[in-house]
């Protein structure tokens, strides 16, 4: 199975400018258990067994649940205003058993045009870091202008500091929901105009 602009182009519904593909990245993704233990482990699976950061997470299955509806209602805002192809891991099927979650999420991000790292503060920080460093380790150097990591000013990462220094990515920070889609949408703004002035290759 292979990850094409392409087919995630079709997967996803119109909008306006529908080459135009946004990859919107949080830390839900990091509670699914498919994405780190197999079928017949899950069966076997007792939360109390983790280790206690782990225990932690799973046991907040409502700050999970929050995370992703930002992420859908911070989606719906951009599918209108500007109307570009924002999309989610799990709006492109392709199941972890055929491509692990990672690599799924560095071939995505190779087919944006722009990828965002959003990190609202859910009382710990595991996950979306160690993800968002495996797409940086791989496409920092060829896509790191088309990278932003966006997070609630109450979040602090040891990551997101080594991050900003060992890739020179770019960091943002919002305090409101408004401010954090006000912030990707000058974030696609800027990408646009770099394409369209030919700084940055124009995807097709």
């Amino acid at each position: 199975m292979e990850i094409t602009r392409d087919r995630i182009i079709d997967q996803l519904g119109d909008v306006k400018y529908d080459r135009f593909l946004f990859y919107l990245m949080g830390p839900y993704k990091s509670f699914n258990l498919s994405y780190v233990l197999s079928e017949e482990e899950r069966q076997e699976f007792d939360i109390d067994d983790l280790p206690g950061p782990l225990r932690r997470l799973f046991q907040n299955k409502a700050d999970i649940d929050e995370a992703q509806a930002l992420l859908r209602r911070i989606q719906r805002e951009l599918r209108t205003t500007p109307g570009v192809n924002a999309f989610l891991a799990l709006d492109v099927d392709v199941d972890t058993n055929d491509i692990d979650a990672v690599t799924q999420s560095i071939e995505y991000t190779r087919c944006s045009n722009a990828t965002a790292f959003i990190v609202p503060f859910l009382g710990h920080n595991f996950g979306v870091g160690e993800e968002a460093g495996s797409i940086l380790a791989t496409l920092a150097e060829t896509h790191g202008d088309r990278l932003v990591f966006v997070h609630e000013a109450n979040v602090t990462s040891a990551m997101i500091r080594s991050a900003k220094v060992r890739w020179d990515l770019r960091i943002e920070t919002y305090d409101t929901e408004a401010e954090l889609v006000d912030t990707l949408r000058r974030f696609v703004g800027e990408i646009m105009q770099r394409e369209h002035r030919g700084g940055l290759n124009h995807l097709q």
